[in-house]
């Protein structure tokens, strides 16, 4: 007999994954472009850095409300299925036995066998086989608001820092040159880390994350070269 193995599926990490990579991608973008931005209006490296500082507590705080709030939402919504869900078991059993066993039946299964396969799940959980089968609730996607929220502000914090500590040891006259390539660099690494732990392609990711940190640095630093020349 041979024996069961148990499987790693990454889809299990989705939740903090996208909450950790969104953060720290977008502490890059917009710190480096903020440093970007006010050192080619002409800015002295002493105010660059007080503006990334602040673009950093700013933004941390930002994500962190921002993905409470949406993720919130998305949990709100679960909550109010899986209400509705249990009320229906509740009053109409039987309904709800043949709606999961037609799922089954939809997905391949003979419907004499469906239905069995429906009652022994809803004798073990019933509500569980209909979060799952029915509306696409499991453990693993669930929403989870707080881990969200903490996930995102600490890796933008994390992203908005590696900026940061290029206006420190960069000289001055070379600061946009290179906050922006350490920048790029830090893109790159990112956006490969982050599709290695997906299980993504490596190279598509780290091109995309690349290619739109690029494009946001390049617009700010102009915004910013044509404000220092009007002012």
């Amino acid at each position: 007999m041979s024996r069961l193995h148990r499987e790693n599926h990454l889809v299990s990490r989705i939740g903090w994954l996208r909450a950790a990579v969104l953060g720290a991608n977008d502490g890059i973008v917009s710190t480096a472009s903020l440093v970007v931005g006010v050192a080619s209006a002409s800015a002295g490296s002493s105010e660059v850095l007080v503006a990334g500082i602040a673009g950093l507590v700013a933004g941390a705080m930002s994500m962190a409300a921002g993905e409470y709030v949406s993720v919130s939402s998305q949990s709100d919504t679960e909550q109010a299925d899986l209400d509705r869900e249990r009320k229906e078991l509740a009053t109409q059993p039987e309904f709800e036995r043949e709606e999961l066993a037609q799922i089954y039946v939809a997905r391949g299964i003979q419907p004499d066998l469906a239905r069995q396969v429906a009652d022994q799940l809803m004798a073990k959980d019933a509500l569980a086989a209909h979060a799952l089968d029915e509306l696409g609730i499991s453990e693993m996607t669930t929403a989870r608001p707080i881990q969200a929220a903490l996930t995102s502000a600490a890796t933008f914090a994390v992203g908005a820092a590696l900026p940061l500590l290029m206006v420190l040891i960069s000289p001055a006259n070379l600061l946009v040159w290179t906050v922006s390539i350490a920048s790029l660099l830090f893109l790159a690494l990112l956006g490969a880390v982050g599709a290695k732990a997906g299980g993504a392609n490596v190279w598509r990711a780290t091109l995309r994350v690349t290619f739109w940190g690029a494009f946001a640095m390049a617009l700010t630093a102009g915004i910013g070269a044509v404000v220092g020349t009007a002012i």
